[in-house]
């Protein structure tokens, strides 16, 4: 059975609605064994397969602790999952039954909150004072730091940025909003773009501009990237709209929080030589009081797809930590 080197090995879980992810991590914050299953969508289903997954893991590596990332609100105590849109717990105590279950302290926390603490204890965030994860994939997730802690509101739910209103009567979120900065700005909003700028224009040679006019259900905003990296006219104009308005996210980041880093993260920062710079030039007209201010530093997120499993993991070692602190 393994044991860290340097201290106790524990487990992070990333669940999606699709798949439910966990990763046994050293105090260093380095993966040594992994398991991959279907996400279940029941609550008792969901549950099971956690506790299966700890037991599996546990054959080979002797655990300490747990971590749970979850893509939904938490009460600011993170012991309850309020709300999961992709996840079947509705105003329920994981925490309590999940430790109950499996006899081991759990730590569940926001799934941007655990990535962005993965990024400052062991990514590209590391002695950063005030900084903010922009997350970017299917849709967004943003976490905000100061001073080495995760800023959560006073209800656990802040900073929810991807639903901020940015344009009103505008394109239908799924959150029941209108107009969500997500519904632009993330990779669904590219293939909404994608067939929106498709209408509007004519690309005579553009593979992708036909593909979109024959069968709009089957493009991804992956496909609309690889187009504008092989200079197909369509995808290169599409992607420089998605430039415009990341800037105008990022513009909305350093106005509200004045950062020194954002970091960006989610699966469309794979992309990001793509568009960053672009980006990054679009922000400094966004912001109040442009040129006579500082701007933050926009840099990729280091740790990727891993990076919510390896922050979750670590914050469940604190826990561990404070168990075995003695009172004062």
């Amino acid at each position: 059975m393994r044991a860290s080197l340097n201290g106790e090995l524990t487990v992070g879980f990333d669940i999606g609605g699709t798949n439910l992810r966990a990763a046994v991590v050293t105090e260093r914050g380095t993966i040594v064994d992994s398991l991959s299953v279907p996400a279940p969508e029941r609550a008792g289903d969901l549950e099971d397969a956690i506790v299966a997954a700890v037991a599996e893991l546990s054959k080979r590596n002797k655990i300490a602790a747990v971590g749970v990332a979850i893509a939904g609100f938490l009460d600011q105590d993170c012991e309850r999952v309020r709300f999961a849109p992709h996840l079947p717990w509705r105003n329920a105590d994981v925490r309590q039954a999940l430790s109950a279950r499996l006899e081991l302290p759990v730590r569940l926390e926001h799934d941007a909150n655990s990535a962005a603490w993965g990024e400052y204890r062991f990514g590209a965030a590391q002695g950063v004072r005030d900084w903010v994860l922009f997350a970017v994939g299917t849709g967004i997730g943003t976490a905000l730091m100061h001073d080495g802690e995760i800023y959560r509101g006073a209800f656990g739910i802040a900073p929810e940025l991807g639903h901020i209103t940015a344009v009103p009567g505008g394109r239908r979120c799924p959150c029941g909003k209108l107009g969500c900065l997500e519904r632009y700005c993330s990779g669904t909003a590219l293939v909404e773009s994608a067939i929106e700028i498709v209408h509007a224009r004519r690309f005579a040679h553009s593979p992708l501009a036909a593909k979109l006019r024959c069968d709009p259900s089957s493009v991804t905003g992956e496909d609309v990237m690889v187009a504008a990296r092989q200079g197909d006219s369509a995808g290169t104009e599409i992607v420089h709209d998605f430039a415009t308005w990341m800037g105008r996210a990022l513009g909305i980041i350093a106005d509200l929080f004045d950062p020194e880093l954002v970091l960006l993260g989610g699966g469309v920062s794979r992309d990001a030589d793509l568009y960053l710079a672009e980006a990054v030039d679009a922000m400094g007209s966004e912001v109040v009081g442009t040129g006579y201010r500082p701007l933050p530093r926009v840099a990729v997120a280091k740790l990727g797809a891993q990076a919510g499993m390896i922050g979750v993991s670590d914050l469940a070692r604190h826990v561990v930590g404070a168990k075995a602190t003695p009172a004062l």
